[in-house]
């Protein structure tokens, strides 16, 4: 059983009441980027004694207590709650709506019959476990998903495993006829719209996305209410919308979807798909998959379900309907300011969405419960008389679940001020089990481990000895195509699926990511609420309190350092490997011609320059806001006017999410990505953009007083 924090403890010497789980330090530790690391560390320790459990508890119950969709007036009320707790805590706070296109269902239906025409299934299937009345609630809206086409087609189904691009390669090499049939694509190794749009580009009609039991059911473990794994009738409801293409509103990319946005300053979206698209339960689908004929799926593709596989054509003929309402809808972004003393105009942002599908006990309201005893424990501080020297600004972003619609607009709309921007800051998926784990930009991947080492764990010693303890296994949205070159505890590649996408991919704000991971198996489902948590991820909500206790540490420290605690020559180093790496790949497909030496002579350039700057942060002297500065524009350097090729909204030459993952990051995407389509010109250009950028970086660095 997890460590119980007592319940009193005064607010001087709240920081004691770890001491059994914390190891005693002889002298207080240096903070990096402090000139008065004492100072610093007692600020830290009053901050440290502020957030919670208790108070997280109630406030995730309180967030959980009733679905709350996107632009909903449920989703309004979750939005007022939190701008209350950010005025109480001192923040400048206002609610910022967005006018955007989202949509809702009138109808959704799937019926399939086989060969003879006897009816096989109907539904989807109301979500529905004896000993969980949540799911029952009238409220819960019925599973679709978010910017599926309309329709009513009819069409044999096909067996499409992942619905990855090799999975429809293999199809092709089974000469299995994609065109013209129902798609039904097991949920995971891919975000869900990629899913979709290979099968839109392959002709098909229809898709069906199912959970299968292998993936996150019974043969993971018990399934709620029994255990943490999804039940027989749960779905997985989602967005599948082309997330790789462009995030935020479909009908204004680039541009803020203001209420008072003109109608010709909308497109129409291109980052949505035509066909029809419906989420089911594995309930439901197993009929299906049972009845289907054809060829034996291929090694890898058999599932959970107690029956063999099949790929088909043949044996089930399938009737979708979906009838969507699409309308542009208000929702709303909560914004709480602090002001800077000495550097207003760098911001510090930290945000987590508050949305939801149906409850979202775990996705997202642990993240805002986090982000309310963050905000909580920064107010008392404010109370206290500290004030920090950059702007801190405290987000809940909407419409996250839609295609991270709040976080993108207000980005979009900030595009000037977040020039400046120090950092971003994001949770998501804050707490669904022990096991701590983040992704950075390299540049600040010792920062997220140095906050880690100043923060209690509930399992005993710091969150740091207990992450590089534990192992956690790489989540879709912190995995990427890169090597490991950290020898230390594993902090992962920034890809997409959460906010931090516009200010890191679109605008160059250094970003990390942050959450405690377990077995969790009800994802974008009506289990997700308050009763699984409490029975499976957080019962005494310590981990809750832990995640707000790391979200405001990294706060306080990025907007009171003297000097920005970047870690540039980590990057270069890591920009050099990728470099090493795609070269390989290129000579393995044959690219070998490929000359990479200028772009090699740029992260030699970059390396040297990363390493005189870190001398003058060792330093700390002279006009540290010329420094500061400098510091700061690195991450701008490293985007591309132009944006990556076919999806130019992505100008990161670093990092974007991969074309056909969704998710998962790809390095260097310019370069590696021409190289998966065997383009040597698109690759040679990308090589050139890549070179440009790194001396841009290189320059910037070089300048530093």
């Amino acid at each position: 059983m997890p460590l119980r924090r007592p319940r009193l403890c005064l607010f001087l010497l709240a920081p004691l009441c770890f001491s059994s789980v914390l190891p005693a330090q002889s002298a207080p530790q240096s903070v990096t980027g402090f000139r008065d690391s004492a100072a610093e560390a007692k600020i830290e320790a009053q901050f440290l004694a502020v957030p919670d459990a208790v108070l997280a508890g109630q406030e995730l119950k309180y967030l959980t207590s009733v679905p709350h969709m996107a632009g909903t007036p449920q989703d309004l009320k979750t939005a007022q709650y939190v701008a209350q707790k950010f005025r109480a805590a001192g923040l400048e706070t206002e609610i910022v709506p967005y006018r955007v296109l989202i949509n809702y269902p009138r109808r959704v239906q799937v019926t399939a019959v086989d060969a003879n025409g006897k009816q096989l299934m109907s539904g989807p299937t109301p979500e529905h476990v004896t000993g969980d009345i949540a799911a029952d609630n009238p409220r819960v809206v019925m599973a679709f998903n978010g910017s599926s086409g309309s329709g009513d087609v009819t069409a044999e189904a096909v067996f499409g495993n992942y619905c990855r691009l090799e999975d429809f390669n293999q199809l092709e090499a089974l000469k299995v006829e994609v065109r013209g049939k129902i798609v039904l694509c097991r949920y995971g190794q891919n975000f869900r719209g990629i899913k979709v749009y290979l099968a839109e580009q392959r002709g098909a009609k229809g898709v069906i996305l199912y959970s299968d039991p292998q993936d996150d059911g019974y043969v993971k473990g018990d399934p709620w209410p029994l255990g943490p794994w999804r039940p027989e009738t749960g779905v997985q409801r989602g967005s599948v919308q082309n997330l790789s293409r462009y995030a935020g509103d479909p009908e204004t990319p680039g541009v803020a979807s203001t209420p008072n946005l003109p109608d010709s300053a909308r497109v129409t979206p291109t980052n949505q798909p035509h066909i029809v698209s419906i989420p089911l339960s594995y309930h439901d689908a197993a009929p299906i998959l049972q009845a289907l004929k054809g060829p034996g799926v291929p090694q890898g593709w058999q599932g959970g379900l107690p029956f063999r596989y099949h790929v088909g054509p043949g044996g089930v003929k399938v009737h979708l309907v979906s009838d969507q309402d699409y309308q542009r809808r208000t929702i709303w972004d909560v914004i709480g300011k602090i002001p800077g003393t000495q550097d207003p105009d760098a911001w510090v942002v930290t945000g987590n969405h508050r949305d939801a599908w149906v409850y979202g006990a775990v996705d997202p309201s642990s993240g805002t419960a986090a982000l309310l005893e963050a905000v909580h424990g920064v107010g008392e501080l404010l109370r206290h008389g500290w004030r920090p020297r950059r702007t801190i600004v405290f987000a809940s972003w909407d419409a996250e679940e839609q295609g991270l619609i709040g976080s993108t607009e207000w980005v979009e709309q900030h595009q000037s001020d977040l020039q400046h921007a120090v950092a971003y800051f994001n949770t998501d998926v804050a707490v669904s089990g022990s096991n701590f784990s983040a992704a950075a930009v390299p540049s600040l991947r010792q920062f997220v481990r140095d906050v880690a080492k100043a923060v209690p764990s509930p399992a005993g010693r710091s969150v740091y000895d207990q992450w590089k303890s534990s192992h956690p296994p790489q989540n879709e949205h912190r995995g990427s195509n890169a090597t490991a070159t950290d020898e230390d505890v594993r902090v992962g590649d920034l890809g997409s699926g959460s906010d931090f996408t516009p200010f890191l991919q679109h605008t160059g704000v250094p970003s990390t990511d942050i959450g405690s991971e377990g077995s969790y198996g009800v994802y974008h489902s009506a289990f997700d609420n308050y009763a699984w948590f409490v029975f499976n991820a957080d019962p005494h909500f310590l981990y809750l309190q832990q995640m707000a206790r790391v979200m405001g540490l990294e706060t306080i420290r990025m907007a009171g350092a003297d000097v920005l605690p970047y870690d540039y020559t980590a990057y270069a180093r890591e920009i050099a490997s990728y470099l090493d790496a795609a070269e390989k790949k290129a000579s393995a497909a044959g690219l070998s011609h490929l000359d990479f030496a200028p772009a090699r002579a740029a992260a030699t350039r970059l390396l040297a320059a990363a390493e005189h700057a870190s001398a003058q942060q060792a330093a700390a002297s002279g006009d540290l806001n010329r420094l500061n500065h400098s510091l700061r524009q690195v991450e701008s350097a490293l985007l591309s006017a132009d944006g990556l090729p076919n999806r130019p909204w992505y100008r990161h030459s670093i990092y974007a999410p991969g074309e056909f993952t969704g998710y998962a990051a790809v390095v260097i995407p310019g370069v590696n990505e021409a190289i998966d389509a065997r383009d040597v010109s698109r690759a040679s250009r990308q090589l050139v953009v890549l070179e440009q950028a790194l001396d841009r970086a290189a320059s910037v660095l070089a300048e530093a007083p």
